[in-house]
């Protein structure tokens, strides 16, 4: 079966960084592009960064500037750098995936369990 796992997270203060990580498991041939989103309570969940296996990024708003990404296809891993952290940050942020598992042989997107983030002021 295949999933994403995600670890990182945690609790930080202001001005502060925080890495997130995300990993495929599971019989899966292809990783087409990896990201974040991200959903605080009561808003819509936002991308905040993704990056395709040939290393093009795409970047929300709202933490624009302040995020690195990066994946390694072969590893089907992906990495996220939070730099300067905000109380507005604080959300679950979850990992997503375009993802061709074995078995079927075709693209479908994945979604991981979710990490909170939580920037103290």
């Amino acid at each position: 079966q295949v999933r994403l796992v995600e670890s990182g997270g945690g609790l930080v203060q202001a001005g502060g960084s925080l890495g997130l990580s995300c990993a495929a498991s599971g019989s899966v041939i292809r990783l087409g592009a990896m990201g974040w989103y991200r959903q605080a309570p009561g808003r819509q969940r936002e991308l905040v960064a993704q990056v395709t296996s040939v290393g093009v990024t795409d970047y929300g708003d709202s933490m624009k500037g302040r995020v690195t990404i990066s994946v390694d296809s072969v590893e089907k891993t992906g990495w996220m750098l939070l730099n300067d952290l905000k109380p507005e940050d604080t959300a679950v942020y979850y990992c997503n995936a375009i993802l061709t598992p074995l078995h079927t042989e075709i693209p479908e997107t994945y979604w991981g369990q979710g990490t909170q983030v939580t920037v103290s002021s």
